[in-house]
């Protein structure tokens, strides 16, 4: 009898064991390394010592912190393609650009690959491209949950106008957050019984564009906290100062709703066997050097994982990719990582109980870009990109250096002023590359004035064929020094070493003659582009 109870014993302590894991991936539109748990780690004057994330704090404190996560491409449908299969972005095909994308079916996606063994998929708001068609690497609008509603997207629009009429913002508030409730609750319901689920979190408000001012006004973020704390490119004015402010805002209206779902998690009993991942598809919109840009302050991500059963209050050196995630996930669902995939997982980096460098094979990552909006520059060409970033130092390739990085002037011209085309808000037409913004529009407006001219050339400029920036020196990436004669051996071997990886992954710039991204269906426009040039270069939608 007692041999009987010890078999059983172990039968369900092993069927317990081997019980799926669930996962929880909260995933913000332009959301760069921006978290309160950040400054913890930094000892220079930080924006993280200004923002307030204490929802994302705790899956850091209770999981782990990667200080070193990166995006393969810096906008937002070739990084979630890399993320959705596993590979570089330069290998998903027309998923590789944003206008245009197309995703090809061949290619296996996480989401669909977990479906097919057992787990109830589901999301709200962006996973991959706008309009989410069909055949989507989630499947898409079939396993959307947002019938709550989805003002969310808009949090200090929808915020400020419920303030106008009257309701308080304590209140208003919740109304939002009510609605992130009721999307995740009624997917929560529809799981059958003992299933696994995986559920995607894509709210979009931390994307351009929201109501100017609202960081102060809706969080108390007084934009005199940021003075010296801003990046080196950007210029600490007031300006700026204010609009990344209301950036911070919206980071922190992203950590409420994280809240709001682990609590979720929580109340129904599935803290303990979910793995809880958060992070962002690139850096800020509308900045110089940020969204569209291969410098850390538009590649460099935040990501916290809470692994069940593993220590918690672990910080991680290694290099990560968010391609990185879709082995990840699959390894954590039992599917079979197919042909293909670049990324690697990182289940034995949660599973290690160690801070640090943990593999010492993930001393680098690589980043690129190949198109964002096809009406930036004549003939709607890409302008490509590749990186290189390694302990110490960043190595990027320009392959094209006589286009324009973020664009061609369009409508800019020297009767450009400041109430000409809504300046603030209507900047799309001029270096379209990089999102509207107030402080897009101060840059331009003060495009000739000595003491700013640094800053613009920075932004809009074009660019060498090959930047290196001494990161240990240099943090913020201003000093290009690919020039100088006591780094040519740097350079010379980052350069080559590039070269040699992107050639034995099969990127198609350096593989393929002709480069099938400087031709059709690549450059082609398309009907949203069109849409764009109708409405004359107004800013983009939200879901773009």
């Amino acid at each position: 009898m007692r041999s009987l109870l010890c078999l059983l014993a172990i039968t369900t302590f092993t069927a317990a064991a081997e019980k799926p894991l669930n996962i929880l991936f909260c995933f913000a539109d332009d959301w760069g390394r921006y978290a309160s748990i950040y400054a913890e780690h930094e000892k220079f004057p930080s924006l993280n010592q200004v923002v307030k994330t204490p929802n994302i704090d705790r899956i850091a404190r209770e999981g782990a912190l990667f200080r070193r996560a990166y995006v393969n491409a810096p906008s937002c449908t070739p990084c979630r393609s890399a993320l959705l299969s596993g590979r570089y972005f330069f290998n998903c095909g027309r998923a590789a650009i944003l206008n245009g994308a197309v995703w090809d079916p061949a290619i296996p996606s996480f989401p669909l690959l977990l479906k097919d063994k057992g787990y109830h998929i589901g999301k709200a708001f962006k996973v991959w491209s706008p309009g989410e068609p069909a055949d989507a690497p989630f499947g898409g609008q079939v396993h959307a949950y947002q019938k709550s509603g989805a003002r969310f997207n808009n949090f200090s629009e929808e915020v400020t106008k419920l303030v106008a009429g009257g309701t308080s913002l304590d209140a208003a508030k919740q109304m939002m957050y009510d609605e992130v409730h009721g999307n995740f609750a009624s997917f929560l319901a529809a799981r059958p019984k003992d299933t696994p689920f995986l559920f995607w979190h894509g709210p979009t408000n931390v994307h351009r564009k929201w109501i100017k001012g609202s960081g102060q006004a809706l969080w108390g973020i007084n934009p005199d906290d940021l003075k010296g704390r801003l990046p080196k490119h950007l210029p600490d004015v007031p300006e700026f100062r204010e609009d990344f402010a209301s950036y911070l805002g919206e980071i922190q209206a992203f950590d409420a709703q994280v809240g709001v779902l682990v609590k979720q998690v929580e109340e129904a009993g599935e803290l303990d066997n979910t793995v809880i991942v958060i992070s962002g598809d690139h850096g800020a919109p509308g900045f110089p050097g940020g969204k569209c840009n291969l410098y850390d302050f538009g590649v460099n991500v935040t990501l916290a994982v809470r692994w069940p059963g593993q220590p918690g209050g672990r910080f991680i050196d290694d290099f990560v990719n968010l391609m990185d995630l879709s082995p990840t996930f699959m390894e954590i669902g039992g599917a079979t990582i197919p042909p293909g995939v670049n990324g690697k997982s990182i289940v034995n980096l949660m599973k290690t109980g160690k801070s640090g460098k943990i593999e010492p094979e993930r001393d680098y990552v690589i980043t690129g870009r190949e198109r964002h909006v096809s009406i930036a520059r004549e003939g709607n060409l890409p302008y490509p990109q590749r990186a290189l970033r390694k302990d110490g130092f960043l190595y990027i390739h320009n392959f094209k250096p006589e286009r324009m990085p973020m664009g061609d002037y369009k409508s800019l011209t020297d009767s450009f002023t400041p109430d000409q085309n809504a300046l603030e808000n209507d900047t799309y037409a001029a270096f379209p590359d990089m999102d509207s913004s107030p402080a897009k529009a101060w840059l331009i407006q003060h495009r000739h004035d000595s003491q700013y001219q640094w800053f613009f050339n920075y932004a809009f400029a074009k660019r060498p064929e090959e930047e290196l920036y001494d990161i240990s020196k240099d943090p913020d990436a201003t000093i290009n020094v690919a020039a100088e004669p006591a780094y040519a051996e740097t350079k010379s071997k980052m350069a080559a070493e590039l070269m040699a990886k992107l050639k034995e992954v099969g990127d198609p710039r350096v593989t393929a003659d002709p480069v099938p991204f400087e031709l059709p269906p690549f450059t082609q426009d398309t009907k949203g582009d069109k849409a764009g040039k109708a409405k004359k270069g107004k800013q983009k939608a939200k879901d773009e």
